[in-house]
């Protein structure tokens, strides 16, 4: 059973930054993309940011520049580092893994709360 174990959700004010971390059950390397979500309250979760095996990474357009997303696989972990933050960033952020096959799976975390104050 994959567990996938989020941290570093907190309270911050506005410009802060943040680094999130997921922690695998199993090598990342295992699966074919890694990645974070965000729902705020009353929206519907949303891509961040993934990375593949290769270590090719992937941002939601609105957020390049400010957030970073990096592999680990000496500690299967992955995280997501998150500068410039703004009160709109506000949202429960969720790690996701994918393998791919004859069936699409994924996993997901429990979910960590960011908060960002003005």
């Amino acid at each position: 059973q994959v567990q996938l174990v989020e941290s570093g959700g907190n309270l911050v004010q506005a410009g802060g930054s943040l680094r999130l971390s997921c922690s695998a059950s199993e090598s990342i390397f295992s699966f074919n993309y890694m990645g974070w979500y965000r729902q705020a309250p009353g929206k519907q979760r949303e891509l961040v940011a993934h990375i593949t095996t290769s270590g090719r990474a992937n941002y939601a357009d609105s957020l390049k520049g400010r957030f970073t997303i990096i592999g680990d696989n000496a500690k299967n972990t992955v995280y997501l580092q998150m500068n410039s933050l703004k009160p709109e960033d506000t949202a429960v952020y969720y790690c996701n893994a994918v393998r791919l096959g004859l069936n699409v799976v994924n996993y997901w975390g429990q979910g960590t709360q960011v908060t960002v104050s003005s």
